[in-house]
């Protein structure tokens, strides 16, 4: 992620603020832009603000309507714009209840989330559109549901639609979950570019020249999907799968070990661009090897053997800050020659599509 700063007096901001908290100015995302922008309400119209960047020549914006009704969103869209809701909100479809329990604050962090999410597929020129329609393959939406006495609720993807239980939200049930699982990593990001990748083999894999090589990667997606999970969850994973896999839940299907290292490599392209644009610079993880650089930017990089060694150089710096605070490994993975290979193709895909309409 980009490095922001506040227009009126030069402090750096971050991508959630809704106020600079140097000189309290108004801040807000401007999706069109790429950029947060800083504002000043205009006082003779309700909800309208002008913005301070100077490349936006005072235009005016208004916030999200679930900005300023709700606060928990701080994307913006033109004034002039006839839509209430950012194009983050408008794949939102179905959200809890909000007068219930901690729905509020669980619905909060579940959209922070995925306007993180979001980002970085913008960067990538991969930005969804709202589902028209129950029946649109196209586009994306969001499900965020609570679960009851007679009704589970499983994250998930069908058709577009990303399922997300609001459970997920409350890092306790989260924990929980993760230590049941006997899972290294469970976040709501990681959830939300979890699904995002079944979307993506809708859209970039499936009935596509790709495929044939999809298969000699991940596998053959014909296999019973449904038998593959009752076998995973019966016996276990394979003892190897960390020579083949990504995770032990890739192990499942050729879907799921897509998704996951779909996944994963979204993680990898977001943290590096954050390294990239903070103008890090870390020692390497093997003193036979260069430290870290970056020559080209690694959205989108050319040359991925370096973004590569890159992020070797940076995970190591990770699992040893997170150590000296007394914390678990922010990466606790290890990457094997077939999961190497498998990242390669992603980010070619990636590189290939960026821009296509979905």
């Amino acid at each position: 992620m980009k490095t922001f700063y506040c227009y009126h007096c030069g402090h750096q901001i971050f991508f959630p603020n809704t106020q600079c908290e140097h000189c309290g100015a108004l801040l807000g995302y401007v999706p069109d832009e790429q950029d947060m922008g800083t504002f000043f309400p205009v006082p003779e119209q309700q909800h309208v603000w002008q913005s301070q960047n100077p490349q936006h020549n005072g235009q005016r914006y208004k916030p999200c309507l679930n900005y300023h009704q709700y606060n928990v969103c701080n994307w913006m869209l033109l004034a002039s714009d006839p839509n209430i809701y950012c194009a983050s909100c408008q794949l939102t479809r179905v959200i809890p209840d909000l007068l219930q329990g901690n729905n509020m604050l669980y619905w909060s962090r579940l959209e922070a989330a995925k306007r993180r999410f979001l980002y970085l597929l913008q960067q990538l020129q991969l930005m969804p559109q709202p589902k028209q329609h129950e029946n649109d393959i196209h586009g994306m939406a969001f499900d965020f549901l609570n679960a009851s006495e007679h009704e589970m609720v499983l994250t998930g993807h069908q058709y577009g639609l990303i399922t997300m239980n609001v459970a997920e939200a409350d890092p306790s049930y989260r924990e929980w979950t993760r230590e049941s699982m006997h899972e290294p990593y469970r976040t709501l990001l990681g959830h939300f570019r979890h699904e995002s990748g079944h979307y993506f083999f809708d859209h970039l894999i499936e009935f596509t020249p790709l495929l044939q090589q999809f298969r000699s990667l991940f596998g053959d997606e014909n296999i019973s999907y449904a038998e593959a999970l009752d076998r995973h969850y019966e016996f276990g994973p394979p003892a190897d799968w960390q020579q083949y896999y990504v995770s032990s839940y890739a192990s499942v299907h050729a879907w799921e070990d897509w998704a996951e290292t779909w996944a994963h490599y979204l993680h990898m392209m977001d943290t590096l661009d954050t390294a990239y644009h903070s103008g890090l610079n870390v020692q390497p993880y093997n003193r036979f090897e260069p430290a870290m650089q970056f020559d080209e930017p690694p959205l989108g990089a050319q040359d991925f053997d370096q973004t590569l060694a890159n992020w070797f150089s940076l995970t190591y710096v990770l699992n040893a800050l997170n150590r000296s605070m007394g914390l678990a490994d922010a990466y606790p993975f290890a990457l094997s020659q077939p999961v190497l290979e498998k990242l390669r193709f992603i980010h070619q895909v990636v590189l290939s599509a960026g821009g296509r309409r979905l």
